[in-house]
């Protein structure tokens, strides 16, 4: 498809008509005066960078444990390589740049350490208690756990973050209250009963764009770290023709370039593509649509911003060589393992004596709540955990900790 560069914004602060508005922001759940130098979207921001969950993200797994080098992306370093996209996507589309980076940046506040092995492990743990989701988790995170504020719970952020943080992957409920990725988890449910975020609909185009930057990102960033591992090879690119193709375009150019920036030409192309794929798609889709405020992009019956039917089978070839070629190479497997056995140790330990959660603010009270009611304390812990913590924490209290390296 091809980008009408005249409807381009490239910093120009025009605002589009189906933008988010910060200054006409349907509140928060508690009410605060304005303020006088920052946008309701860019408080927003604020508050999520500022907090804890945002710094433990620098000692969670994206895809390798941190101990397997400096180099490679961890959970933190994927957020900020998100966060930019966003921000890009939203630039060129003319819609809020603070919400769509606020948004790609608390997204993964949820994750456990060990990656998605250790909310598969913790998800396992706590089945009978309702099972965990990262993105319900999030959300628990900044309505609920961190605790900075004199006047209430959480970051109290607009109910545009909020919608953006728990529908960013689209509609969550059918109109008919049916959920369309299988249940929906329950303290999603419980906290729209308090502050409705309108589950059967699209989230903001800001919201939208955080979610398809975080494809972008992780397909370009896990070739780019599965390359520096060793476990992908040029070779294997070759397997996806949009890899291929690049990769010809950059031999063509630079015929005797050293691997290192070779890579690197490769990938920074595959993001280009992909950025302007979006924007492509966005403005047809726009087009079609007109909407005239961002209430018609949540009531449209499609998502607006994604891939091409070309760029989205591109997208499913670049994840089945991740699949079979990364995440469930013998070696990561064999890592996975002991990661899942360090969350379902440590959560056997706590729910049987809560006192070892040492810096749990709920240690004193959780031995009198009930076993599902301390089960999601016990969760929230180990959720919260970074993976070098949790290694410690399990070799503090076990004789042999699973070797992660």
């Amino acid at each position: 498809m091809t980008i009408d560069t005249g409807t381009l914004g490239f910093g120009s602060g025009e605002r589009a008509i189906y933008s988010s508005n910060p200054w006409a922001s349907r509140g928060r759940m508690f009410p605060e005066p304005g303020s006088l130098t920052r946008s309701e979207f860019q408080r927003d921001r604020d508050r999520i960078v500022h907090t804890t969950a945002f710094r433990r993200l620098k000692h969670k797994t994206q895809v390798f444990i941190s101990p397997d080098g400096d180099h490679y992306r961890t959970r933190l370093t994927h957020t900020i390589e998100v966060a930019q996209i966003a921000r890009a996507l939203a630039r060129a589309l003319k819609v809020d740049e603070d919400l769509a980076e606020g948004v790609a940046l608390v997204h993964d506040f949820g994750h456990t350490p060990f990656g998605h092995t250790g909310e598969d492990a913790l998800d396992e743990m706590l089945k009978p208690y309702g099972g965990f989701d990262h993105n319900a988790q999030s959300l628990r995170i900044v309505t609920k756990l961190e605790r900075r504020y004199a006047e209430f719970d959480g970051l109290n952020l607009t109910w545009e973050s909020l919608e953006g943080l728990v529908k960013h992957n689209g509609p969550l409920i059918s109109p008919t209250g049916e959920g369309l990725r299988g249940p929906v988890p329950q303290p999603i449910l419980d906290y729209t009963q308090l502050h409705d975020l309108e589950l059967a609909s699209f989230a903001s185009l800001e919201a939208q764009l955080a979610a398809i930057s975080d494809d972008i990102a992780y397909n370009t960033h896990d070739i780019d770290d599965g390359l520096r591992s060793g476990l992908l090879t040029f070779d294997m690119l070759e397997e996806v023709p949009f890899l291929s193709g690049l990769m010809a375009e950059v031999r063509a150019k630079y015929p005797n370039l050293e691997r290192s920036r070779f890579a690197y030409e490769v990938t920074r192309r595959q993001i280009t593509h992909m950025v302007e794929d979006v924007i492509a798609v966005a403005q047809a889709n726009l087009k079609k649509l007109t909407p005239q405020s961002a209430a018609d992009i949540r009531a449209a019956d499609h998502v607006v911003a994604t891939f091409s039917a070309e760029m989205a089978e591109t997208d499913r070839q670049i994840k089945k060589l991740l699949f079979s070629r990364i995440y469930r190479h013998p070696e990561i497997m064999r890592i996975r393992a002991g990661a899942a056995q360090i969350v379902s140790d440590l959560f056997h330990a706590y729910m049987d004596d809560p006192t070892l959660m040492h810096s749990h603010f709920w240690v004193e009270q959780i031995s009198g709540l009930s076993e599902a009611a301390r089960a999601r304390h016990v969760g929230d812990y180990l959720a919260g955990m970074t993976d070098t913590y949790a290694i410690r924490a399990h070799g503090e209290l076990f004789d042999q900790t699973p070797d992660l390296r």
